[in-house]
């Protein structure tokens, strides 16, 4: 009986996650002609609608540990990848930001056509240097623009207890920018599994680590930042 509740609860979520694509994308393409962070905040109430659902149907909920580490100004979030649940929910937990992500996300029908006005730092990850290239680009005029920029170093989700090797875009940008990286751990994996259908109930743990400012080289500082986050990681490899 449980597993069958589970299977529903799932189901219906994710069915309201997609339907709810198929509405909101549209409506966000009429956003085009409106400033930036209009377009943003309407977007992103995709985003709020998603994680009520997902509370109150699936009941996952996040508490967020180390708030007060976060600085006023627009810096780099370097953060383990589990889960799609935190592509949703840092929208929530941290001010405007533009994603570093692959191109292949924007040919998603709606999907990526609205995340396309979210103005985030589109690269190919097949052209190594100069996907490189376009974060410190890019990156630099999202900083100076006010946004913050949030990068998964490992480039693809694992399963939770599995820290996979950190790219070094993350460092240069800091070194070009003389921006600090804020480490972020979470657990999202424990109960929206990586390429899973079914949610989990449960309460997903995000802590938020010290600034880690932009010093020395960058192999150097990537490896400060995957330490950091890899030591805030206490968490249980199973739902």
């Amino acid at each position: 009986m449980k597993n069958a509740s589970l299977l529903l609860r799932s189901f219906l979520f994710n069915a309201i996650m997609w339907t709810s694509v198929l509405v909101y994308a549209p409506l966000s393409l009429c956003t085009l002609p409106l400033p930036r962070d209009a377009r943003y905040r309407f977007i992103t109430q995709w985003t709020r609608f998603n994680l009520w659902c997902l509370g109150r149907i699936c009941h996952i909920r996040f508490q967020v540990h180390g708030a007060e580490h976060l600085p006023d100004e627009p810096v780099i979030v370097a953060s383990n990848h589990q889960s799609a649940w935190e592509t949703l929910a840092f929208q929530v937990i941290f001010p405007p930001q533009s994603w570093v992500l692959k191109r292949e996300l924007l040919f998603i029908p709606f999907f990526g056509w609205a995340l396309a006005l979210t103005w985030p730092i589109v690269i190919n990850r097949s052209a190594r240097r100069k996907a490189l290239r376009q974060i410190l680009v890019a990156g630099k005029v999202r900083l100076d623009a006010g946004r913050w920029v949030v990068v998964f170093p490992e480039g693809t989700r694992r399963p939770p207890g599995a820290l996979g090797r950190f790219g070094i875009g993350a460092a240069l940008l800091a070194k070009h920018t003389g921006r600090p990286i804020v480490p972020v751990t979470h657990d999202a994996g424990r109960f929206w599994p990586r390429r899973g259908f079914l949610k989990h109930p449960g309460v997903v743990t995000v802590t938020i680590g010290r600034p880690i400012p932009p010093e020395g080289p960058p192999e150097e500082l990537t490896a400060r930042v995957r330490a950091s986050v890899e030591g805030q990681n206490r968490f249980s490899t199973s739902p």
